[in-house]
């Protein structure tokens, strides 16, 4: 029986949210330390197709390597189906290819990690920067995931005479979100090596010129986070005032809603010392703010402005009524 579209898109969906969770499981496997439970061994974990669980790590670190593995295996069947589905060119098409290749990256760039040995104590800035661009190309796989779930599903392709400012300010918001993802894993890496036991000794941690780098390039992040979050408020503005369609309208909400939960989280993560529930949780959320602000993106860009459009049909409206000018 031929797959149809509709269950093409809940499997991109089933797939991107099985995505989500591996990546927790990930921050997990850093937050815990458990990033080194394999050894130096990648495909193999310390030398075996299947290890004996000898210690904690092994397990946390090899099951998020056979869970990293079904997930390759979803995005390879979406690929793989999408070829069928849908015809030859088409952009659900190209997008699940970019998600495959994607995946590729990421699964090499852990890989990376653990042969180079950029896990557990480790605290070189090779590590810092594996995991900056750990953490962008993750973002890259869920925004091409998103985009092959949302295309299969209905929406509308992006139009490339869309408002020029629009798309100049969507691609700075774009870009960065992906840099506050990026700083922030880097800052979740100084949080987990260099953990403070009060408020006050995380701020001396951040003052003091002595620290290690990774302590002052963390307090980066929530300068960087403030100022993308105002753009991200303008966005939605913007977004708004187009007076765009219930589907896109819905998204903008949920973004202006995930955009507010998350500033609180990541309050609250700073606070608290950044615990591993609260890391987690604060990843989850901008996995999803991520998603939100993709899809509001593409489907305010597939529309035509209200403004423009009514316009558009006035004019047609008055040429139609118009009395034909009398024969000479």
């Amino acid at each position: 029986m031929p797959m149809t579209r509709s269950s093409f898109t809940r499997l991109c969906w089933v797939s991107l949210a099985f995505t989500i969770l591996v990546i927790l499981w990930g921050a997990f496997v850093r937050a815990t330390g458990a990033g080194a439970g394999c050894g130096s061994h990648w495909p193999l974990c310390n030398g075996e197709v299947i290890p004996r669980a000898e210690s904690v790590e092994t397990l946390i670190e090899f099951s998020h390597r056979i869970t990293s593995g079904i997930a390759f295996l979803f995005v390879l069947a979406v690929a793989l189906l999408a070829a069928r589905v849908f015809p030859r060119g088409h952009r659900v098409r190209r997008m699940a290819v970019i998600a495959l290749v994607l995946m590729v990256l990421e699964a090499g760039i852990g890989a990376g990690l653990v042969l180079f040995e950029l896990v557990a104590d480790n605290q070189s800035m090779a590590r810092a920067l594996f995991m900056a661009v750990h953490l962008g190309n993750t973002f890259l796989l869920l925004a091409a995931m998103t985009l092959t779930a949302h295309w299969s599903g209905g929406g509308r392709p992006i139009r490339l005479d869309a408002s020029r400012r629009l798309r100049n300010w969507m691609i700075g918001c774009l870009f960065g979100t992906l840099l506050i993802g990026m700083s922030g894993a880097v800052a979740a890496l100084g949080d987990t090596l260099f953990p403070a036991g009060s408020l006050q000794e995380a701020l001396s941690q951040d003052l003091s010129p002595t620290s290690h780098v990774l302590i002052h390039l963390r307090k980066y992040h929530p300068l960087i986070a403030v100022f993308v979050s105002l753009a991200l408020f303008g966005l939605i503005s913007r977004i708004r005032d187009r007076r765009p369609s219930p589907e896109t309208r819905r998204w903008v909400n949920r973004l202006n809603v995930l955009l507010l939960v998350q500033l609180t989280a990541g309050a609250a993560n700073i606070l608290l010392l950044a615990p591993i529930y609260m890391q987690i949780l604060h990843l989850l959320l901008a996995d999803a703010l991520w998603i939100c602000l993709v899809v509001s993106c593409a489907s305010a860009l597939a529309e035509e402005p209200r403004a423009a459009s009514a316009a558009s049909a006035s004019t047609r409206t008055d040429t139609a009524s118009a009395p034909e000018p009398l024969p000479s």
